[in-house]
């Protein structure tokens, strides 16, 4: 049985060989850890094996998660869809948000943000495939809608999130990870200083590593496959 210790240099190793066939270095990739519909001890099992960036998508199951385990140095991101009435207690506990698509979103978390912690760093979810399942704004929208969030203090926007349509196509993998990378190239030509592409997932991230991700975000590869409360979660949710 594969334990989540070995599955993670696993991954690892996956990292590092998409960055050395692409001609990047390993360091140039950051590993983000989905742990959503995991428990606290399969968390804590990564961490010790040296992971300290996790990704949660739901509010309050990463909440006590995040309360259980506050001894660690941990860095919570959080990467699903976010409603209104949860941007407090996401402004109040993560380092990251990777998923606003909207500028009420951003604006409320700009104002919930605790003065004494560091500004909130924010990715803009950019829907590639153009599916009306899934988050994210268009992609001719994300200037107006960068140009909003950049103006807003105690926030950091770092660049942009996708979740394309799933394939086992490469091809069409990098082509939907390639409009991302160059979507980012057009913004910081507009002087947006963005360093950040928050793409790829367990069964992709290869096709990401190699169109400039700089984030991947990786679960089931790591922790095993999910198991769902009964009610289905929504399509946009899908980020490992």
């Amino acid at each position: 049985m594969t334990t989540i210790t070995s599955a993670l240099q696993a991954v690892k190793d996956r990292i590092l060989a998409a960055a050395a066939q692409n001609g990047r270095s390993a360091q140039s990739v950051q590993l983000l850890a989905v742990s959503k519909t995991f428990p606290p001890a399969a968390v804590r099992e990564a961490f010790l094996a040296g992971q300290t960036k996790f990704g949660e998508s739901y509010v309050q199951e990463a909440l006590a998660k995040i309360a259980e385990l506050r001894d660690l140095p941990l860095e919570w991101h959080f990467i699903g869809p976010l409603q209104s009435n949860k941007t407090r207690q996401v402004a109040e506990h993560f380092a990251w948000v990777h998923s606003v698509d909207r500028a009420k979103i951003a604006a409320r978390l700009s104002a919930a943000r605790p003065a004494e912690l560091p500004p909130l760093q924010l990715c803009l979810q950019v829907n590639v495939s153009g599916e009306a399942s899934k988050g994210g704004v268009a992609p001719e929208e994300a200037e107006a809608l960068a140009a909003r969030v950049a103006s807003l203090p105690r926030l950091q926007l770092r660049g942009l999130m996708a979740i394309p349509a799933p394939t086992e196509d490469v091809a069409l993998q990098r082509r939907q990870f390639r409009i991302v990378a160059r979507l980012l190239a057009s913004l910081n030509r507009r002087n947006f200083h963005l360093d950040t592409l928050s793409m790829g997932m367990s069964d992709d991230m290869e096709a990401a590593i190699a169109e400039g991700a700089t984030i991947v975000r990786i679960g089931s590869a790591i922790f095993g496959a999910r198991t769902y409360p009964a009610k289905t979660p929504p399509a946009d949710t899908q980020t490992a």
